[in-house]
């Protein structure tokens, strides 16, 4: 049985995509089978993989016009493939609010694919909406990219101990926080030094929930989306895929 984690943070631009394209692309660079679920509007999971302009994608999946097979495409990335996403997407807000069982449709959709991969990696919008509550229903772990921004902290905690506890308590009893992600580390600034303090202390009781890998700001990191690839094949030998490369060891140990 694979793993199925979800990548979330109600904020955005805090390394959120670029960490589930690469972590997913050093997974499968190992062997392992990788599916990456784009479940933001934007699609930006899918771009990042150089899949723009789907016919179908997710959506029509979750509106019942395909099945997820059908709509599953390959990534450049050998034992990658992706379910791609589209502005379309953002209409199941409205079409799902008063529908029964709405936080569960994604969780129908991946179903029938359990066996078929190792790894299924979701991308949420930076929201706690009804698309990201999807994605708490489907995984069985979760893990937040934190950037290391005095914002980026207020709004990490506020979802971590608010809206998992709750997913946890009424909608899905068995997701876990896979761990926390310290992304765009800039060491010259004092700020970020500060945010992984509180952070750290925050989680005294819990150092386990903090990855030991920090992602530090990385030109190379921000150029591979528009190339349609992954850090892995855009730039192996840049510091920003040796973090990433580092931080997907200590993921697979966990989940």
């Amino acid at each position: 049985m694979g793993q199925t984690v979800v990548f979330a943070n109600q904020k955005g631009g805090v390394g959120k995509t670029t960490s589930t394209v690469n972590i997913g692309a050093y997974m499968a660079a190992t062997g392992r089978r990788v599916l990456l679920v784009d479940f933001d509007p934007q699609g930006n999971l899918s771009s990042s993989v150089g899949v723009r302009k789907q016919e179908r994608g997710v959506y029509d999946v979750l509106i019942g016009n395909v099945s997820a097979e059908d709509v599953i495409v390959p990534t450049p990335q050998e034992n990658m493939e992706i379910l791609p996403s589209d502005l379309r997407l953002s209409g199941a807000t409205v079409e799902l609010a008063g529908v029964e069982g709405r936080d569960h449709y994604l969780k129908k959709v991946l179903k029938p694919l359990e066996g078929r991969y190792d790894y299924i990696l979701i991308d949420c919008p930076p929201s706690l909406g009804i698309l990201t509550i999807n994605g708490f229903a489907a995984a069985q772990s979760v893990i937040v990219p934190l950037q290391c921004e005095f914002f980026a902290l207020e709004g990490f905690l506020n979802m971590l101990f608010q809206t998992i506890k709750r997913i946890q308590s009424s909608l899905n009893p068995l997701l876990s926080v896979g761990g926390i992600i310290f992304t765009m580390y800039d060491s010259r600034t004092r700020l970020a030094q500060e945010v992984i303090q509180q952070v750290k202390k925050a989680f005294k009781t819990h150092p386990e929930l903090l990855f030991k890998t920090v992602i530090p700001r990385n030109i190379r990191l921000s150029e591979a989306p528009s190339h349609g690839l992954p850090i892995n094949m855009y730039d192996p030998g840049c510091v920003g895929a040796r973090s990433y490369a580092a931080l997907t060891e200590e993921v697979m140990k966990r989940v």
